[in-house]
């Protein structure tokens, strides 16, 4: 049985672990050419091996730093020498600090920009001429729903910042996009269980907190957020363009 996205060259950041590693496999298991990176070098092999165990098709570099703009560069265009072109962007990759406004440094606040919205812009300028080559293809991007609404237990002034750019830079890549066959599509997720943020599910305040605003009450995981990356990235969405789709469990309904 075909797989959704057969003969894709899917590029996917962060895929070292957590939502990166469910992508790679996810994509993978349809079909794509999966081409992975991280600047944890141990766990995007340790991705490599599973997809590859599994039957699917992987490549990786590790360690890459995308908030370093040549490092992005060379990252996506040896990917496109590789494999003749490229057809997905999976905008994973992220790094935040997090703090009150009145205590948050400069330095934290620059470390948030860069390893959160600068590698999101390197990778698709970089990746942008390839797919006008191709006739087209598709930039997915993660934002969240602290990009949407504030929260009164989370201080996260830099990363709401960084997520609300992301979900307007996506709207604003569709705008450009649209004449050369490019989607872009942003995925927003809530409270999502992954060994980065296992540590906050696991302290029952914390994980109360998290869980109260949400309509359904268990945490997200990652192959939530996953499998409509995966529907996005498919021809079957070849209507979808300019969208953010929230991931949330109701969080953002009420």
């Amino acid at each position: 049985m075909a797989g959704r996205l057969d003969g894709k060259i899917a590029l996917i950041t962060g895929t070292g672990g957590g939502q990166g590693r469910v992508a790679a496999l996810r994509f993978a298991q349809e079909g794509a050419t999966v081409v992975g990176c991280d600047v944890n070098a141990e766990g995007n092999e340790e991705t490599i091996r599973l997809v590859r165990d599994a039957g699917g098709t992987m490549t990786g570099t590790a360690p890459v730093d995308l908030g370093d703009s040549e490092q992005a560069r060379r990252w996506v265009e040896e990917a496109a020498a590789a494999h003749g072109g490229l057809d997905v962007l999976y905008n994973n990759a992220s790094a935040a600090r997090f703090g009150a406004v009145a205590d948050f440094s400069i330095e934290d606040w620059r470390f948030t920009i860069r390893n959160e919205l600068d590698l999101v812009f390197y990778t698709t300028k970089y990746a942008w001429p390839h797919l006008m080559r191709r006739g087209g293809g598709v930039v997915i991007n993660v934002g969240s729903t602290a990009g949407l609404v504030g929260s009164r237990h989370t201080h996260k002034v830099a990363h709401s910042a960084t997520k609300g750019a992301v979900i307007a830079m996506t709207a604003q890549l569709a705008a450009e996009g649209g004449r050369h066959g490019i989607r872009a599509v942003c995925i927003s997720p809530g409270a999502i269980e992954t060994p980065g943020t296992a540590s906050f599910f696991a302290d029952p305040e914390i994980r109360r907190a998290l869980l109260a605003p949400q309509l359904i009450q268990r945490p997200g995981k990652p192959e939530d957020v996953v499998e409509l990356a995966v529907y996005l990235a498919s021809d079957a969405a070849s209507f979808i363009s300019g969208t953010n789709f929230v991931v949330d469990g109701g969080l953002t309904a009420l």
